[in-house]
């Protein structure tokens, strides 16, 4: 039974992958357990109405990347596109405009990954992994640092609509609520997904009720978009860097695409040439505005700019709510998984206790505008969970939540692990910059303060095995924690 190095998003998840490890899990059923977790507590950023994206490292295999991102739902009320929506502006992340409403739920993903995740690779019973977020949820928990800054903006635009979502954040004087959360009905959900397995969230009684309410308030999330809903398993995309072999999130996600550019054109540059980094940035981040967001075959582009950048070198510099769990064990397993409800739809769903996504209402990842996918299309992604082994077998998980600063907070922490040389925790703390709208008019090269570090510049959290020794590391930029767990003989 191996050891397991952890990072996650709070002390709460962290503990619940060291308890799953205590009781013989790897690093999979590790990652499993404290994402379930943080579906609980981190209210605004992930919930059980997650996408989401694992990629895993196995210790005699290629990497590959299960894919439980969001679907476009509507095929029980085609006649609805384009309505069940309104838009909210919120200052929150430098100020952007978000859709919200019955109509911005999409097709959740993230619990299908995880069963798929959990079939090919975890060793513990599923009811076991979901045991810690049954307890936390029972228990009740107080609003993460990462939550209560992100609800101080929207508590009451986003979150505050729909009665049963207002009861459950606010105090008597309509405030965002700073005591234990218990939120009714999450913990008997959570205990059907576990008694019942992950397509109890599809095809069970929960999901079912999460249809009906979507459907009688005007959305389009219906019984036979969550029939048809299954995680795709594909082959990781490779980013070599020195003697390390990285392995990312492939299309149609396009995260995982910036962060392979990147890697490649970074050269032999190291974290302190910003000149560099910034045009690497402006390169490519720019690419991704022009072609990427736009193209109706995203492999395609994707492989042609990697190909342009591996035949032209640095020549090519010339001419876009998250939460991340990162998992290594001893046996050389690794596991980097990044989930996502967007900015919240603001509604829970009737009887389950679960905050509903807005990823059809996430505007960046629609550039076809609301409702512009087919139906069972998968929507666009940042997100970019990434593994890596290198040639004395040292293996690495690395991820980040942060919207479009998901992919350059990635590629920094790697090129300061990695070409520079620093610590894990260092890698991860030292300051980032970000271009942000890349090639537009209203590009802005946004420069992190040493003294005053951000969550906007993501929140990076990884774990490694080197030459037998596990480390793990959580950013500073949010209250995340670390584990190194071992089984109880």
């Amino acid at each position: 039974m191996p050891r397991v190095a952890i990072a996650a998003p709070n002390v709460a998840a962290a503990e619940a992958g060291e308890i799953v490890v205590e009781a013989g899990g790897n690093a999979v059923d590790a990652a499993i357990a404290a994402a379930f977790v943080t579906m609980v507590n981190e209210v605004g950023i992930v919930s059980p109405s997650s996408g989401g994206f694992l990629t895993v490292q196995p210790p005699d295999a290629d990497a590959v990347t299960v894919d439980g991102w969001m679907d476009m739902p509507g095929r029980d009320r085609p006649h609805r596109l384009g309505g069940g929506t309104w838009d909210v502006h919120t200052d929150y992340g430098g100020g952007v405009t978000v859709t919200i409403g019955p109509g911005s739920v999409a097709t959740h993903g993230a619990i299908a990954a995880c069963g798929e995740a959990h079939r090919r690779w975890g060793v513990l019973p599923w009811a076991e992994l979901l045991a810690p977020a049954i307890e936390v949820a029972r228990g009740g928990f107080r609003l993460s640092a990462a939550s209560r800054y992100y609800l101080q903006y929207v508590h009451d635009s986003i979150f505050g609509w729909d009665e049963a979502s207002r009861r459950a954040i606010h105090d008597e004087d309509g405030g965002l609520t700073d005591g234990h959360l218990v939120v009714p009905d999450l913990a008997e959900s959570l205990r059907r997904l576990a008694d019942h397995g992950p397509q109890e969230a599809y095809t069970g009684d929960l999901g079912r009720a999460i249809a009906a309410d979507v459907l009688d308030r005007g959305g389009l999330l219906g019984p036979d978009d969550l029939l048809a809903y299954a995680p795709v398993v594909r082959p990781a995309l490779s980013a070599p860097m020195e003697r390390w072999t990285l392995a990312t999130n492939p299309p149609p996600a396009v995260g995982g695409v910036c962060v392979a550019a990147m890697l490649r054109l970074m050269g032999d540059h190291g974290i302190a040439d910003r000149d560099h980094l910034v045009a690497v940035q402006r390169r490519v981040l720019g690419e991704r505005l022009r072609v990427f967001d736009h193209t109706d075959d995203l492999e395609r582009d994707a492989a042609a700019f990697l190909d342009l950048i591996d035949r032209e070198g640095l020549g090519v510099l010339e001419s876009g709510s998250t939460a991340q769990i990162s998992t290594v064990d001893d046996a050389g397993r690794a596991c980097a998984l990044t989930i996502s409800s967007g900015y919240g739809s603001g509604m829970i769903a009737r009887g389950t206790g679960i905050w509903l996504n807005n990823c059809l209402g996430e505007q960046e990842l629609n550039p076809r505008g609301l409702h512009g996918l087919p139906f069972g299309a998968r929507l666009l992604s940042n997100m970019a969970p990434t593994v890596g082994r290198r040639d004395d077998g040292a293996v690495l998980a690395i991820g980040s939540p942060g919207a479009d600063r998901i992919t350059t907070a990635i590629v920094q922490a790697l090129t300061a692990l990695v070409r520079d040389g620093l610590p894990l925790a260092e890698a991860i703390a030292h300051p980032r910059v970000h271009v942000h709208r890349a090639g537009t008019l209203h590009e802005q090269v946004k420069i992190e303060d040493p003294g005053e570090p951000t969550m906007y510049f993501g929140g990076v959290a990884a774990a490694m095995l080197v030459d037998g020794r596990l480390d793990a590391a959580a950013d500073p930029r949010r209250d995340g924690a670390t584990r190194i767990a071992a089984p109880r003989h």
